[in-house]
């Protein structure tokens, strides 16, 4: 199984923290725009692009994971 955060801070060139903490604010159902404005201290100053760019390829590999563990199983 694939540790998604740490792909992506390693694919993105970012710090797993930025990583790890733009994708809970992402799940707790904030939107980019207030992320990039509001929460810049929790991302590392992520910009609006960095995080639409984290978020499209988080959700590129979650799904990547769930059709590999359907095709296993």
């Amino acid at each position: 199984m694939l540790n998604i955060p740490q792909l992506l801070a390693q694919e993105l060139s970012l710090k797993l923290a930025q990583v790890q903490n733009a994708l809970d604010l992402l799940s707790e159902g904030a939107t980019i725009p207030f992320i990039a404005r509001y929460r810049k201290e929790r991302t590392g100053e992520l910009n609006e692009i960095q995080l639409r760019d984290l978020a499209d390829r988080f959700a590129y590999l979650t799904e990547l994971e769930a059709r590999k563990q359907t095709i296993l199983v």
